[in-house]
């Protein structure tokens, strides 16, 4: 039985194909039209997941939609209403999308795909739900989910049992921890929706001296977890920006222009706010565990990708472990909700182990042969060598031995925002120089952003405080004392950004200020070829632990194409590219000719 789960029009449309329970297929409309973010209908993507397992639309036996696109407009209608006068501007810019594109989606549908088959409706949060429960490895579990908005839900949660979820409380809009992580994104320079990452990365930088102030006036928190916010301070429910004048007042600071240099004012501000998060979050997941009495949790939702939160629940709360979806935003409900007519529409039966997850990696991209690659490369008449398979490992460790910077595209893409190794640029961890160069050079960003390691699943625990698994990088971790170095006098007393060229331990590209790292376990059994280039840089080099980045600069999807990663390759200061198996050397090659002035070409974020 074949069903293709489907979001669209928000942030990041993607499709799915599940067959007979089997996640085959699941893609960014990004990462086909080279949009950032693209929330278009994700044509590409769908058209990718059908050819990918040889079938038609007509072979579709259902289609399933991650929300309802009426209920939505209902809440923006309300809310309209509710504010009027104001808002006038924000409504007329909102209408002609809802009436002439986002109220017939289930006619685009059919036309789009020539299809007259069952088209499924969930809501958003079911398909949220369905995309942290269904693929995690627990029998039973709690589910909690935490995004910016739905229809009207902001945060839900419930159990999962078997084949079926059962939502049992949530909070509703305009009260939203995502809205308020996103209006301190906004405030502090970065761009929604994508600027987030920025701001966890920034707030080891600072100190959270605004918590109290952010607790007292903008955020009523309960001790369950269940929060409101003081709507004197944000302008999302009917303006065209997130906060306004009163909130820049209560922080005696205005919004920070994109680009200009980031204050410790910022950074503390940066701080106060993660810190808030992560408190109300781990109060959910307290909450969550006395109502549910479950041992496990399951998280999905933009919020759960803040894994700083994430790593605090495992830390502190009272679940035994977590699991979280690897493409917690809008994308993953499309997974979702193919999942969950399979189960719980359906009612088929659902066994797992308790210990291996359904999401295998989450390598459910394209994937291109050799013969395809050799054919582009010769086509193009690039220069390259030819490497066995057993030639791979060993020629790659001694290149990141030297601290030279490689992209790595090998298999099928990754599903979700974070590289997994399939779509990485790496690096040698033990560099001091190579985290703000791979910044700057590499992927044209700023200098403070932290780079994640890499690490070989059975020597994770040597350099990191962990005990779990974390394939997905969707928890940081404490690096180990016995590797961290010690800080001088001087050094204790820097501040701000300066704090980034501290060497703080033996593997400082991948250490951040506070000494945290962001970790992907990477294991033999999901990703082979990475999991033995690392083991072979541990072989010789005495070091498990690598750089991995997004292949991509700033502004730009993860590349997807061999033609991608090669223009990327050529437009950066990356020294060699692997496609496949085959060795580019940037030295060897002739310049692009004619080449755009191709940042501009992308929306700095």
């Amino acid at each position: 039985m074949n069903i293709l789960g489907i979001s669209a029009f928000y942030h990041d449309s993607a499709a799915c194909l599940v067959q007979d329970g089997n996640i085959m297929s699941a893609v960014q409309e990004e990462r086909f039209t080279r949009k950032k973010h693209d929330s278009s209908f994700p044509i590409n993507s769908i058209k990718y997941c059908l050819n990918n397992s040889k079938i038609k639309a007509s072979d579709l036996d259902f289609i399933a939609y991650y929300e309802k696109s009426f209920l939505k407009f209902e809440r923006i209608l309300e809310t309209y209403l509710a504010y009027a006068p104001f808002g006038v501007k924000s409504f007329i810019k909102a209408m002609p999308l809802w009436v002439k594109q986002k109220l017939w989606i289930k006619q685009i549908i059919k036309d789009e795909l020539d299809y007259d088959g069952k088209i499924i409706f969930l809501q958003h949060h079911e398909s949220h739900s369905a995309s942290a429960f269904f693929p995690s490895p627990f029998q039973e579990a709690a589910i909690l989910t935490m995004d910016g908005v739905g229809e009207w839900t902001t945060t839900s949660f419930g159990t999962g049992r078997g084949n079926k979820i059962d939502l049992l409380g949530s909070i509703r809009f305009p009260h939203s921890l995502g809205l308020l992580y996103s209006a301190f994104t906004y405030y502090t320079g970065f761009k929604i929706n994508s600027g987030e990452y920025k701001l966890m990365g920034l707030a080891p930088y600072g100190e959270p001296k605004f918590k109290d102030l952010i607790l007292s006036e903008l955020v009523d928190l309960k001790e369950d977890g269940s929060f409101k916010l003081n709507m004197n301070y944000f302008d999302y429910c009917a303006g065209l920006t997130m906060i306004n004048s009163r909130f820049e007042r209560l922080f005696d600071t205005p919004v920070r222009k994109p680009e200009s240099k980031i204050t410790q004012r910022y950074m503390d501000l940066a701080c106060s706010i993660q810190a808030v998060t992560e408190e109300i979050m781990l109060r959910m997941a307290k909450h969550v565990y006395k109502e549910t009495k479950q041992k496990y949790l399951c998280l999905a939702g933009g919020v759960a990708l803040n894994c700083v939160g994430n790593s605090r629940i495992l830390k502190d709360g009272p679940f035994e472990d977590i699991w979280i979806q690897p493409a917690s935003g809008d994308a993953g409900s499309a997974l979702g909700a193919a999942l969950f007519v399979w189960y719980q529409y359906l009612g088929n039966n659902r066994a797992v182990d308790g210990k291996r997850d359904l999401q295998m990696g989450s390598y459910f991209g394209p994937k291109f042969d050799g013969k395809y690659i050799e054919n582009f490369l010769k086509e193009k008449n690039i220069s390259y060598i030819a490497l066995s398979e057993g030639e791979i490992s060993e020629r790659i460790a001694d290149l990141i031995a030297k601290e030279k910077v490689i992209g790595w595209f090998q298999g099928r893409m990754e599903f979700g925002p974070r590289a997994l190794g399939a779509r990485s640029i790496i690096g040698d961890a033990r560099s001091s120089k190579m985290q703000e160069e791979m910044n700057l050079k590499i992927k044209f960003r700023e200098s403070f952003r932290p780079f994640a390691p890499s690490v070989i699943k059975e020597k994770a625990n040597q350099y990191f405080e962990i005990e779990k698994e974390s394939p997905y990088m969707l928890l940081v971790a404490q690096v180990k004392k016995e590797i961290c170095k010690a800080i001088s006098n001087e050094e204790e007393t820097l501040s701000g950004l300066s704090k980034l060229y501290i060497v703080r331990s033996a593997i400082p590209a991948v250490t951040h200020v506070d000494y945290s790292a962001r970790i992907q376990t990477v294991d033999k059994e999901n990703n082979s070829l990475f999991h033995k280039m690392i083991s072979k840089f541990d072989e010789k080099y005495g070091c498990p632990v690598i750089i991995n980045t997004s292949f991509n600069v700033r502004g730009e999807p993860i590349v997807c194409t061999p033609e991608d990663a090669y223009l990327c390759f050529m437009r950066t200061n990356m020294d060699y590219l692997l496609l496949g198996n085959f060795l580019i050397e940037k030295k060897e090659q002739k310049p692009l000719d004619k080449d755009i002035d191709w940042l501009r070409e992308f929306e700095l974020d």
